[in-house]
């Protein structure tokens, strides 16, 4: 663990740049002395271990970051790649949803045309059946009005017959009766 947190350690981190001074302020330019002079020692084999160690921990977090950024690129893709099928999806769903419905509008109006049409042909056949009804009760009447007609020449004809047998005197030939 203490191989991991030494590199980040030696990480030097990224120098600020200071802002550019207003034009308006004078500035003083101090004297910052040189750092004093190091003296070239002769690096020992553990400070050239902990160097090399060091290269490594950058490479290696190097190698870790490269990964990270891999990593949410590919995420960023597939939530992209997901995205875009989720909206072929529903924009396929809405297609489907528009056609049934117009599908549905279609045959609605067919039916209603249908149920109109057999409406129409039952009042036809109603009026045909009515017309029917009332030429039967028309020759019915006619029929009825015949028998009347033919009863009150037999009853007249009776009364003429009965009269003539009055004045002649004579009886029919014919007996009616059960007496």
């Amino acid at each position: 663990m203490t191989e991991v947190e030494d590199p980040k350690k030696l990480e030097p981190e990224p120098p600020s740049d200071p802002p550019p001074p207003a034009p308006d302020v004078v500035q003083e330019k101090v004297a910052i002395p040189p750092p004093p002079p190091t003296e070239e020692k002769p690096v020992p084999a553990e400070a050239e271990k902990e160097s090399t160690e060091g290269s490594v921990g950058r490479d290696a977090v190097l190698a870790r970051v490269t990964t990270e950024k891999r990593v949410s690129l590919v995420k960023a893709w597939e939530e992209s790649e997901k995205s875009k099928a989720e909206n072929k999806t529903q924009k396929k769903l809405s297609s489907i949803a528009a056609w049934e419905n117009s599908k549905k509008a279609a045959l609605e109006v067919e039916l209603r045309k249908t149920e109109e049409k057999l409406e129409k042909q039952k009042a036809e056949y109603v009026e045909k059946m009515k017309n029917k009804i009332a030429f039967i009760h028309k020759e019915a009447e006619e029929k009825k009005a015949m028998v009347e007609a033919k009863r009150g020449e037999d009853v007249l004809k009776a009364e003429e017959l009965a009269a003539k047998y009055r004045a002649t005197g004579t009886t029919p030939k014919t007996i009616v009766g059960c007496f």
